[in-house]
């Protein structure tokens, strides 16, 4: 590695880590909690039953699961204003983000409720609860608890797709790349420091997922 090379990775470094810490990991935590809360809502829906609105959810979960994220951010972002609805370029990526994942989640939390066994349902009710009580005290819990890993997976999958976030102008950590790879012209080397430290964030992730299965496991254990 030549020395103009290096001082290059060195200078970037406290800059693309800064936009990941401020801009990266908000817009990922942002972005999965609107994922989380839709997915939830769809999924609650579903397991409900309820006619119209469960037709409404599959379309939902058709249409977003149907096409490319990168379409979803290009239509919202530069074809709305035609019809008159501006979003800045954040809220724009946490709204497009969100629904995008949440439709992939709301199966996964679907399939995390219908796993619960019917017989403790009927159990709330005889005790006369009632379907939002017997959701919050007994279905929901069982079913994060069983949906844990792969929401976990979809929180570092978001993390790495919020790159995508650069095509429609905001400045997090890819961006910021891009643009300093503008001035330098390193291409593989700024980009080789990119994914390092997008690697280094997923790795944090993983090995928080590894620790909540345990905790998660381990109270499942003293519960049994």
């Amino acid at each position: 590695m030549n020395e103009r090379l290096w001082g290059i990775l060195v200078d970037s470094f406290p800059k693309l880590l800064s936009y990941g810490i401020r801009v990266t990991v908000p817009l990922t935590i942002l972005s999965f909690s609107l994922a989380l809360l839709i997915s939830v809502i769809v999924a609650l829906i579903q397991y409900a039953n309820v006619r119209v609105l469960r037709q409404i959810c599959r379309f939902y979960i058709w249409v977003i699961r149907g096409t490319p994220l990168l379409v979803q951010l290009y239509l919202v972002f530069y074809g709305l204003p035609s019809i008159g609805i501006v979003l800045d370029a954040f809220p724009t990526a946490v709204l497009v983000f969100g629904f995008n994942e949440g439709a992939y989640m709301a199966e996964t939390m679907r399939g995390a409720m219908e796993s619960v066994s019917h017989g403790q349902v009927e159990a709330g009710y005889c005790v006369g609860l009632n379907f939002i009580q017997i959701m919050a005290h007994v279905v929901l819990p069982q079913a994060f608890r069983t949906a844990f890993p792969a929401l976990s997976k979809s929180l570092i999958s978001m993390l790495k797709g919020t790159s995508m976030a650069a095509t429609i102008t905001v400045m997090e950590m890819f961006r910021q790349a891009t643009v300093i790879n503008g001035r330098v012209y390193e291409s593989l080397g700024l980009y080789s420091e990119v994914a390092l430290i997008y690697l280094a964030f997923c790795t944090i992730l993983t090995a928080l997922q590894h620790w909540g299965e345990k905790k998660l496991a381990s109270y499942g254990g003293t519960r049994s």
